[in-house]
């Protein structure tokens, strides 16, 4: 599952032995831009456009009023978890009209990140979805908006009805530290999968 960066997107004095995909997912204003932006260490890419009137037709908005832009395509960074081992992470588009876009981000991932707003957990269950049906592995991350009700990981994962052994965690999606630490959950959870996986291949 290891990730071939392109030219455009590789650093030419990057030495890392290893680099692994991650994808950021989750519904429309939930912070995959803000964490995407938060933890890399380079300057991330990102594609946002303006939201028109246009898009009101077809972009639900509600909870995120005050939300002026959008990623039309995917953001892109960069970390390094620790010496020979970096994360490439692509932001994924929120609205259901660049969905299409998903299954190419997809290929090679190692695993995702599905970022939850708990005011509004209704719209990450097609990202749950979606990584669910093609045996990807995924962690939820609960961005803990302020003035937002309070909610444990058990909580969480029960109104999700997240399989069994599927990781949730609160982070705070603008604090490197905390997005770290989500990322890290992430690639030790998606090691045990594969590891099962193969060992239950050969048993």
């Amino acid at each position: 599952m290891a990730y071939e960066p392109s030219e455009s997107t590789s650093d030419c004095t990057d030495t890392t032995a290893l680099a692994l995909k991650i994808l950021v997912a989750g519904g429309f204003g939930v912070g995959k831009t803000t964490l995407v932006g938060a933890v890399s260490e380079i300057r991330p890419l990102r594609t946002e456009e303006r939201l028109s009137r246009a898009g009101e037709l077809v972009d639900d908005t509600g909870g995120v009023d005050r939300k002026s832009t959008t990623t039309v395509a995917m953001d892109f960074g960069r970390i390094t978890i620790r010496s020979g081992l970096s994360l490439y992470l692509f932001g994924t588009p929120g609205q259901d009209r660049f969905w299409f876009l998903w299954d190419e981000l997809s290929q090679g991932a190692l695993g995702a990140v599905v970022l939850a707003d708990t005011r509004r957990l209704e719209h990450c269950f097609p990202a749950v979805d979606y990584f669910e049906h093609r045996a990807i592995p995924f962690v939820v991350a609960v961005n803990c908006f302020a003035g937002a009700r309070a909610y444990g990981a058990h909580d969480v994962s029960r109104a999700l009805d997240l399989d069994p052994g599927t990781p949730v965690v609160l982070c705070d999606a603008r604090d490197r530290d905390s997005g770290k630490e989500v990322l890290i959950r992430l690639v030790e959870h998606a090691g045990r999968t594969y590891a099962a996986r193969l060992f239950d291949s050969v048993g």
